[in-house]
């Protein structure tokens, strides 16, 4: 009689986190996106930043082709990233016989949209003034603030990336010299590091 009352909670609580999170997130989307960031950043290390003074805390006068390289890279690696996470969640969602589209999913996109947006217009802004040697730590705090404010409509793990990832960010910051590498850490190795711990918990 104990065993089935336990059971019972345990299914309502089933049915409850689901109905409120987006628990259909692959951690073979996180490990993807994070392949793909570690490649991103060793192009525009490759063509960009090798052998020049662009990590400073100053603006750089920057020629219309390394604006159209950075702008190139950054987007092409944002389009893989997404395209390579949207595959893996839809066929997490068909295995679960479950909608891709629905109010969880919403709700987690909106949270994202509105810090990684408002971050992205102002990466933009200063790319144009010259202002390139903070975009790798401001990129790393507003992806660590998107990712805290969705994580209450999906995994707890993903609050725990976003505080690292700020904290990260605060401290690329302080060693600006050193930003690709703190950005290919955060976008390239932790989320293959938490890609990994999701699909580890799914498996389970």
């Amino acid at each position: 009689m104990e065993k089935k009352y336990i059971d019972d909670l345990k299914e309502i609580k089933d049915i409850m986190n689901r109905s409120t999170r987006f628990i259909s997130l692959s951690g073979l989307s996180g490990i993807s996106t994070g392949i793909t960031a570690l490649l991103g950043a060793l192009i525009a290390y490759l063509s960009v930043f090798k052998g020049q003074d662009y990590l400073v805390y100053r603006a750089i006068e920057l020629n219309s082709e390394t604006v159209k390289s950075l702008l190139f890279i950054a987007i092409g690696t944002l389009i893989i990233a997404i395209a390579a996470a949207l595959f893996f969640t839809r066929i997490k969602t068909k295995n679960q016989n479950k909608k891709a589209w629905d109010i969880q999913t919403k709700r987690l996109l909106v949270n994202l949209i509105i810090p990684l947006f408002t971050g992205g217009l102002l990466v933009l802004m200063l790319l144009l003034k010259g202002f390139i040697g903070i975009l790798p730590p401001l990129t790393l705090i507003f992806y660590g603030l998107a990712l805290v404010n969705g994580s209450k409509y999906t995994f707890t793990e993903i609050r725990t990336l976003g505080l690292i990832e700020i904290f990260l960010g605060l401290i690329a910051f302080q060693f600006i010299e050193y930003g690709i590498l703190f950005w290919a850490f955060g976008f390239g190795v932790l989320q293959i590091v938490y890609g990994f711990i999701i699909h580890r918990k799914n498996s389970l």
